[in-house]
């Protein structure tokens, strides 16, 4: 009997997707918003911060999601904490590299910008109309 292969789903097909676009939207957005009432120095460190939020999610997305199938349960769960590892330990890499050389910086733009861009994945529920009822 030959063994079965994990099922992969394609980048364009896994269900994080809708949810990035989105935060993609909400944190140019908020970039350019700073952009234009703050000036360039608040509006490209708006722009940092939301990337530090976004390109984690994009990593997190690609590595938890793209197995399915009831038969590929630990290639799953296995996914999932390597995803999440790697999106911390990219967070923190990517907030030292725009602390360390980024001058000048406007860290309340930066800090502000990437929890507007969480707070678009802590609200995915409200914003792309789920609903999650009880078995």
């Amino acid at each position: 009997m030959e063994p079965c292969k994990p099922t992969r789903l394609p980048f364009h097909r896994q269900p994080a997707l809708g949810l990035l676009l989105v935060q993609l939207v909400v944190l140019l957005f908020g970039a350019a918003t700073l952009w234009f009432i703050k000036g360039p120095v608040a509006g490209y460190s708006g722009l940092l911060g939301g990337f530090i939020a976004w390109l984690p999610n994009v990593y997190f997305a690609f590595k938890a999601f793209r197995y399915s199938g009831a038969r590929s349960a630990q290639l799953i769960v296995r996914s999932f904490y390597a995803g999440e590892a790697g999106k911390l330990i990219l967070t923190a890499v990517l907030f030292a590299l725009a602390f360390a050389g980024v001058k000048p910086l406007e860290p309340l733009a930066l800090f502000g910008i990437y929890l507007l861009t969480l707070l678009v994945s802590w609200c995915a529920p409200l914003l792309m109309g789920h609903t999650f009822t009880r078995p």
